[in-house]
């Protein structure tokens, strides 16, 4: 009986890893990642030819390469999943701490590709963004924290935790990146949030995120100027908003057909930030939605499981790592239709960048590690435990 109630299942020694891991991993969020990925290469081959045949490539060369990262990325998610949540942790506070370093370098050795935000490595054959592999590392991280510290004589982990996701916010307003900015300091929130942080408290950060908005909008250029753009009650028909609001409103519900969208031609980000315009205009609103339906179901799913689970650690970095991923295709998503500011934003496993693909491989894979079934013990053993201590 208390296995069909909590979930637990039985524990068979000796179990290989691959059939255990098998039965254990939650193969509908597996499909629907897997899904986005191909659905990803489907509209690459739409929107990335135009910018191929500008920088003189092969028309695929883009696709190609984001097949190439998606393997990549795939693997990495895969294995991840495989791992035990004790090695997850160990391997994602050495993982943060090198993107930590390497994001607080920035300054010094980054470059910005000339798009004015100095987020990238320039590595010849590839860049990379640090801050995209930062974010898993940090949710995972922070989760240690705040369990922790519900822990008897434990850190003050609650405390320590946000200093550590102010000190990364500063960094990424420097760069400035004020999207993923918003998305570390959403994560960390989720997650306060679930650990039993008091509505004052929560209330008084939402204002504290509002005051950091209205400085960055007197002290920043880039900031004014895109909130300005989403504020501004007519839409510029030359700027990425103004494309990719014509490319939704041409594609209605069934799209204007297989390559005959226009699009790409306009957008400079049609492969990466606007890749839902590219949709929308050559298959309509149909395929929208069931990307929609894709990420929900990959949420709804992880939070279901976790809400079964006693760890808190566990309990906590699963619920960061899916809410960041939903939500940074909300905003992906958002932003297009222009219920958000432009925030250039990838949109995981579907938008072409090596950093953001093989960092979301990464997050999934330690959201399944996470979401596992695994034996979580009676309801008596926590009785026993409370006794005893």
């Amino acid at each position: 009986m208390t296995e069909m109630v909590y979930g637990a299942v039985p524990v068979r020694d000796g179990e290989p890893i691959l059939p255990k891991w098998w039965r254990t991993v939650d193969k509908w969020t597996m499909s629907c990642i897997l899904i986005l990925f191909a659905i990803g290469l489907l509209l690459g081959l739409a929107a990335s030819p135009p910018l191929a045949a500008k920088n003189g490539f092969e028309p695929f060369h883009y696709v190609q390469r984001q097949a190439f990262f998606g393997t990549v990325a795939l693997l990495a998610m895969m294995i991840t999943s495989m791992m035990s949540p004790l090695l997850v942790r160990r391997l994602a506070v050495l993982g943060f701490l090198v993107a930590f370093v390497a994001m607080a370098l920035l300054p010094f050795f980054g470059t910005d590709f000339g798009k004015g935000a100095v987020r990238w490595y320039g590595l010849g054959f590839a860049s990379l963004q640090p801050s995209e592999f930062l974010k898993p590392g940090f949710v995972v991280v922070a989760a240690w924290l705040m369990a922790a510290s519900a822990d008897l004589n434990g850190p003050p982990g609650k405390t320590w935790s946000f200093a550590l996701c102010i000190s990364i916010v500063l960094m990424l307003a420097l760069q400035p990146d004020f999207g993923q900015a918003c998305l570390v300091l959403f994560a960390w929130g989720v997650m306060y949030f679930v650990a039993g942080a008091p509505m004052v408290l929560l209330v008084g950060m939402a204002m504290l995120a509002i005051f950091g908005g209205t400085i960055a909008y007197s002290n920043s250029e880039h900031f004014a100027r895109r909130i300005d753009g989403f504020l501004s009650a007519d839409i510029d028909p030359t700027t990425q908003l103004g494309y990719a609001a014509n490319a939704i409103r041409e594609g209605g519900l069934f799209g204007v057909g297989v390559g005959e969208g226009q699009v790409k031609w306009s957008l400079p980000d049609a492969h990466t930030d606007f890749i839902i315009a590219v949709a929308a205009e050559e298959y309509g609103l149909i395929i929208v939605l069931v990307i929609i339906a894709l990420y929900t179901t990959v949420v709804v799913r992880s939070l279901m499981r976790l809400v079964r689970e006693r760890d808190p650690f566990i309990r906590l970095a699963g619920t960061g790592l899916a809410c960041t991923l939903g939500v940074q295709a909300m905003i992906n998503m958002g932003v297009a239709v222009r219920l958000l500011p432009a925030k250039g934003m990838t949109l995981p496993f579907v938008s072409y960048g090596g950093s953001s693909v093989i960092a979301s491989g990464i997050a999934v894979g330690m959201l399944l590690a996470f979401t596992r079934t695994r034996p979580q013990g009676g309801i008596s053993d926590l009785l026993t435990r409370g006794r005893s201590g």
